[in-house]
């Protein structure tokens, strides 16, 4: 099923708002909130994955001087269990998500270390700029 009326969703006002802090250029996105059923499907279909994620990022630009534009799919269900689980406020996590995708969206990767700490510390600013605490804090704690 469909998500509207989903509690603990962001209000569009907010979506724009943290989308835009993390983006460097013009850009056309579409950014969608779906349900378990749709984000496994989508994870299936496009990188063969059999479960629902947390946020998918479809980037259309093939090279660096196209115009930025993408899909970025955000499964309701995966992000407020991921929430739950590192004890952090919904809101926190959506805007993470969609700064994440924002990103990916613009040709951000994460694969390589270099990459992956590059990508961080933009997410780690770019929300401490809106309000928010670093992402990536709980973690540490987790892994010691």
């Amino acid at each position: 099923g469909g998500v509207r009326g989903r509690r603990g969703l962001p209000t569009q006002r907010k979506v724009q708002t943290w989308a835009k802090s993390a983006l460097y250029a013009d850009a056309t996105l579409t950014i969608r909130f779906v349900g378990e059923e749709e984000g496994r499907s989508l994870n299936r279909s496009y990188r063969g994955k059999d479960y629902a994620t947390n946020v998918l990022t479809f980037a259309y630009a093939e090279h660096e001087s196209d115009p930025v534009s993408g899909d970025i799919v955000l499964c309701c269900p995966v992000v407020e269990q991921e929430a739950r689980e590192q004890k952090k406020p919904l809101e926190a996590h959506y805007a993470h998500l969609i700064v994440h995708g924002v990103l990916h969206a613009q040709g951000y990767e994460h694969e390589e270390d270099a990459e992956a700490e590059e990508m961080e510390a933009i997410e780690t600013e770019t929300l401490q700029a809106l309000g928010f605490a670093d992402p990536y804090q709980a973690d540490v704690k987790n892994k010691v």
